[in-house]
């Protein structure tokens, strides 16, 4: 079956950091590209960052730019989150999402929570 597990969510003060991870399996992962999404409290999903299925290419959100990167290892099947100079309105159920567009294919993750507060 397909799985996607996130990990690595919890509690972090302003400015600080944190490592998102989010393991996979029951699919090609290399097949797939990757994204992060993540909705916060009263707000709509958005799309947090994007890497292809090489990982030749990454895209973010301006509001993360800069603070956020994505990665993967192939070999893994695992795609990260690092997420640096964390601010309050970071916090938000993260979500991993593995997508082949060309076929139409998508999984989700149930989502990891972060919270960014003092």
């Amino acid at each position: 079956q397909v799985q996607l597990v996130e990990s690595g969510g919890g509690l972090v003060q302003p400015g600080g950091s944190l490592r998102l991870s989010c393991a996979t399996s029951g699919f090609t992962f290399s097949r797939y590209a990757m994204n992060w999404y993540r909705q916060a409290p009263g707000k709509e999903r958005e799309l947090v960052a994007t890497i292809t299925s090489t990982g030749g290419s990454t895209n973010y959100a301006d509001s993360v730019k800069g603070r956020f990167t994505i990665s993967r290892d192939n070999l893994k099947n695992t795609v990260n989150l690092q997420m640096n100079s964390l601010k309050s309105e970071d916090t938000a159920v993260y979500y991993c999402n593995a997508v082949r567009r060309l076929y139409g294919l998508d999984h989700w993750g149930k989502g990891i929570l972060v919270t960014v507060s003092s």
